[in-house]
């Protein structure tokens, strides 16, 4: 039985099997994470390259694009890691900054998705009070308050966490350092404590999920007033697929730290862990960017006018 005190490092999930599949397991990390990497990378760059792009809506996507980025690299990578050269370690210290970095990436994420659909349901159901309500100083006020808002929920929740005393071992059972995870190795009732805390957070982004569906639901009854069959359907070809991935980001985040001990299974915890924490960065590029023109026109002109430079 290991106190707290004396924990050096954690033990993360091993994948089992043969060396072959821990592999594999490698190798279709390491795809997604590239994936991943090139979408939000050239979404980023674009958006900051063209100036033809900097209006509220892109400047959203920057943020989000670079919060999915830098969660999937939180934790992505040590798995990938700890696969190749067969090995379960993650420092103590490690193991923090992957539950403050995430969390913080994470949290900050919401709070960009439930501000991009307002943005969208301005331009779309108000939008002849578009430039008032979304002037620049106003977009740059919601993203800083996104990024803050995020920056000390992680710290509450990391601290909090990390102030627990750990006594049922060192062995994380998942892929990379998660905080249910963490509570099961505590030794008192003061884990009740993060609980609480992981409730509000809970709460918070229930209401910024309810605030989203409402803010859609209202663009769906303006689209559908939209006398043109082609742009209805190019509107709810746009909204939908965002609200499909917003709903598996957030329902699957919280079945994953909210979910009963009884129904946990080490199995349903990877999978919940992957669907909340992998996917979303990995699909994010092609959901936000596959059908944007603007977007589009504007990262082909980037590529073009780089080949042309070689």
């Amino acid at each position: 039985m290991a106190n707290s005190s004396s924990i050096t490092h954690f033990l993360l999930l091993p994948f089992p099997g043969t060396r072959q599949l821990q592999l594999l397991h490698f190798c279709l990390f390491l795809a997604i994470y590239l994936a991943a990497l090139l979408g939000n990378g050239l979404i980023i760059t674009t958006i900051a390259w063209d100036h033809h792009l900097h209006t509220p809506m892109y400047f959203f996507l920057l943020n989000l694009a670079l919060t999915d980025l830098c969660a999937i690299s939180t934790t992505v990578p040590k798995s990938m890691d700890n696969s190749l050269w067969d090995t379960r370690d993650i420092s103590y210290a490690g193991c923090a900054a992957q539950v403050f970095s995430f969390f913080f990436m994470t949290s900050a994420e919401v709070y960009l998705l439930t501000t991009m659909s307002y943005n969208r349901y301005i331009a779309i159901c108000r939008p002849l009070h578009y430039e008032t309500l979304l002037g620049s100083r106003v977009c740059v006020h919601l993203a800083a308050a996104a990024w803050g808002c995020g920056f000390l929920n992680a710290l509450l929740h990391t601290a909090n966490t990390f102030s627990l005393p750990l006594c049922q071992g060192n062995a994380v059972e998942q892929f990379f350092c998660e905080i249910p995870q963490i509570l099961k190795l505590s030794c008192s009732t003061s884990y009740l404590r993060e609980l609480w805390l992981l409730l509000v957070t809970a709460s918070f982004s229930t209401v910024c999920f309810v605030f989203i569906v409402v803010s859609y639901v209202q663009i769906f009854r303006a689209v559908l007033r939209i006398p043109s069959q082609q742009g209805r359907h190019k509107a709810f070809a746009t909204c939908l697929p965002h609200l499909a991935v917003v709903s598996l980001f957030l329902t699957t985040g919280f079945f994953a730290y909210l979910k009963p001990p009884s129904v946990s299974s080490p199995f349903l915890d990877l999978l919940l862990s992957v669907l909340y924490s992998v996917v979303p960065p990995a699909v994010n590029p092609l959901i936000y960017s596959l059908r944007n023109q603007e977007l589009k026109a504007a990262l082909s002109k980037l590529i073009t006018g780089w080949f042309q430079k070689q």
